[in-house]
Formats: structure tokens, sequence, C-alpha cells
């Protein structure tokens, strides 16, 4: 992508029609240098294009969410959304009975009190909420300390808001937990902030109570904040924990929550974070000048989703279950091997030892077969052995990428 637009001076014989369609020559900013386009942006513009020749690419490479929400979550927005008094700005800090929802929602799951008026914050998706806990505690010359593998986005989170990324290497004899021998053994003095996700994304690692307070310890001698990326405890998992459930949690972590995945409703963009009243303020400072507020009708759909008893998570990992059943048919098809105790989304697997990487691997399944696969080294170098398969396609279609896969196998 050309990031110059290019405008010429108009001579004195040329009129402004002459000029038209030439473009003003402009440099993106520095905050911009080593942040590229997003992998899935780009691979899905190639995948569009294959589509159009006609190849009918299955993609098993995106974790969105192809189940609907439960029809009383969408009846509320379609009833809200037709009244007439609806439609206004809403209040920055979301709507007092979204939040008293939310509040009632960590006890019930994660035995962990919030007050609703001070230590919650609703979010446009949780995504956003990593960049503006970025652009509100990072200055040039930070550091933040990154999960390898992790979620892409935190690392060009960093990058954008001027810090300075100090990845800390997650392996599978470790059980992807973080090393804190090492990182104690390297120089902390700078870092102000350490991203952790638990189930860990990509690979699926359920959380102890011992990590987490272990996490809490480790940033309480060093102060540093942490920041827990918390989506997928509700997916292929009994036991849904909050980082913030540890005993003084919240006098050095924040948690991002999401009801993307856990009640299919990513395309509605409805996210939150939790914790200290102090912390809760300064992030407002920033979002505040960033958007008006959340669409009133969707908050309260989403008041309705955090509402939804155990059968609805029950019914959703059912068919996840189902799902992966047949991912772990595909995978062994391929000669991968992977830890069947992991949880959410995705199945992580380690590549046979023929193939140089994940890419490799998934070019030959991409080119050769027609489906698409996600390699494990977008998520960092840590990953490059590695391919993530996501669930959120029809057993169906999982049946039909294996049979396709069968024929290159």
């Amino acid at each position: 992508m050309n990031d110059k637009i290019i405008l010429k001076e108009p001579t004195s014989s040329q009129t402004m029609e002459s000029v038209a369609g030439t473009v003003l020559e402009m440099n993106v900013s520095k905050r911009l240098e080593g942040v590229g386009e997003y992998y899935f942006s780009t691979k899905l513009r190639e995948i569009d294009d294959m589509n159009k020749a006609g190849r009918q690419v299955i993609n098993l490479g995106i974790g969105s969410p192809d189940l609907p929400p439960h029809p009383a979550v969408i009846k509320v927005l379609q009833e809200e959304a037709m009244k007439s008094d609806q439609h206004g700005y809403q209040n920055y800090k979301g709507s007092p009975v979204l939040r008293n929802a939310v509040s009632n929602w960590y006890k019930k799951w994660y035995d962990v009190t919030l007050n609703a008026d001070t230590e919650i914050l609703p979010l446009i998706g949780s995504k956003e909420g990593i960049m503006h806990i970025c652009m509100t505690y990072i200055n040039e010359g930070d550091f933040v300390l990154i999960p390898n593998p992790g979620y892409p986005t935190y690392k060009s989170a960093v990058k954008i808001s001027g810090g300075t990324v100090v990845e800390y290497n997650l392996t599978k004899e470790n059980n992807w937990f973080p090393d804190f021998v090492a990182l104690e053994k390297t120089d902390l003095q700078k870092v102000k902030l350490m991203f952790v996700n638990y189930p860990q994304m990509p690979t699926g690692q359920l959380p102890t109570k011992e990590l987490f307070t272990q996490l809490v310890a480790f940033a309480k001698k060093h102060a540093i904040l942490l920041v827990h990326d918390n989506p997928y405890s509700f997916i292929l998992n009994d036991t849904p924990l909050s980082l913030l459930s540890v005993d003084g949690a919240k006098d050095v972590a924040i948690e991002l929550n999401s009801l993307s995945k856990s009640h299919n409703m990513a395309g509605w963009r409805i996210g939150l974070l939790a914790g200290a009243t102090e912390r809760i303020n300064e992030v407002l400072r920033f979002k505040s000048n960033m958007d008006s507020g959340m669409f009133l009708p969707l908050q309260l759909a989403a008041v309705k989703a955090l509402q939804l008893q155990g059968d609805f998570h029950e019914e959703v990992n059912k068919v996840y279950r189902q799902r992966r059943e047949k991912v772990i048919e595909l995978l062994q098809l391929l000669h991968c091997t992977f830890d069947e105790k992991q949880v959410g989304l995705f199945v992580w697997a380690a590549i046979p030892s023929g193939y140089k990487d994940g890419y490799e691997l998934c070019d030959k399944v991409l080119y050769e077969s027609n489906v698409f696969i996600t390699p494990g080294g977008i998520f960092g170098s840590a990953g490059d052995k590695y391919v993530r398969v996501s669930l959120c396609s029809s057993v169906e279609k999982i049946v039909e990428a294996i049979d396709r896969i069968r024929k290159i196998a």
C-alpha cells in the first residue's frame, strides 16, 4: 500500500480540471513506523481474489463466531431501537443499567466484586480498550511486556502509542506461562505495562489461581500495571476465572472483557474494562475524547446477554465440541500434534518436522486444497512452528475441508 499522496502544482497553462485526480504528497506519522496492516486484513483480500476466481476457499483461520446471539438479546435490540427516544448521545461511562449488569455478571461467574459506578467502563469492543490503555499510560521510552506468542494487537498498540515492545517468551514446556525466573533477570526499571491473556490466545492454555497470584506479586514488586485480556473464559471452559479474583489485584491490574466470543456478539462491539476507580477515571480521560458513547439499544441488549443462564453457554459449547472433534481430525491428517486440554475458539497445533514453519504448511493447504488456516508465526516468533485452526465454521464446512486436505496429505 502506497502511503504517499502526490499533488503537483499546476502550471500557468493548466486548469484545475487538468490536475483533477492528482493527490497530495504526505508522509504518515512516525508512530506508524514498523506497524503494518493487520495480517488477516491482507490475507482476506487474497482469499477474496481466489474466490472471485472460483476457488471457493473454506476459511478456518479467523475467530469470528458464526453462531447467533440468544434470540432474547436480538429481541431487546429490535424493541429498543424502535423507540423514538433511544438515539441520542450517551453517557461516556455507559448506561448505569449496563454497568450494574456487568457488576452482577462478574460476581456471579468470577466471584469478583466491582463497584458499578466507579470500577467498570463499557467499551466499543475490548480491542479499542487495548489502544485506549496504551494511549493513556505509555510515553516514549516506556517499555511494555508483550507475550510471545500473543495477540498481535498488543504489539501494534504499544508501537503506535510510542512505547517499546519487550517480548517475554511463552513455551509449551512451561505450560505457556511466563517464566518469572527469566523475567527477574532482565532490566525491568523502564517497564510500565505488562499484557497477559488467559485463557491464552493463540495457545488455548487455561490459567490457574496460582499463576494469577504470581502475576500480581510480580507486578507489585516491580510497580508494573498488569493488563489482563479475558475474552475466552467461557469457551469450552467450565471454570471462568478473572485475574481480579486474586487478593490485591486491583492495586496493580485492570481487566478487559468482551461479549464477542462469550455471547456470539463480535460484530456488536461490546466490551468492558474493569479495575480500580483511579484506573477507570484515567482511561476515561482518553476514551471520552475518542467517541461519544455506545448506542443505547446495544447496551440494553448487552444487559440481557449478561443475564443469560449457564444453559446458553452449555449449548454454545456443545456445538464447539462437535466442531473441535472434526478440527482434530483435520490436524491429524496434517500430522500436527496438539494438547487436547486447551480451550477457546481455536486449536493450536505444532507442525510436523517436514515444514520450515507454519507459513509453509498453511500456504500448501491454502493453494493446494483451498482451505485457509492460520500460521502461528503471526502471533510472534515463538509460534513459528505452529498453526491455529478456528472453530468458527460449521461441522459440514470442516468435513468438506477434511475431504479436500485428504487429497493432498
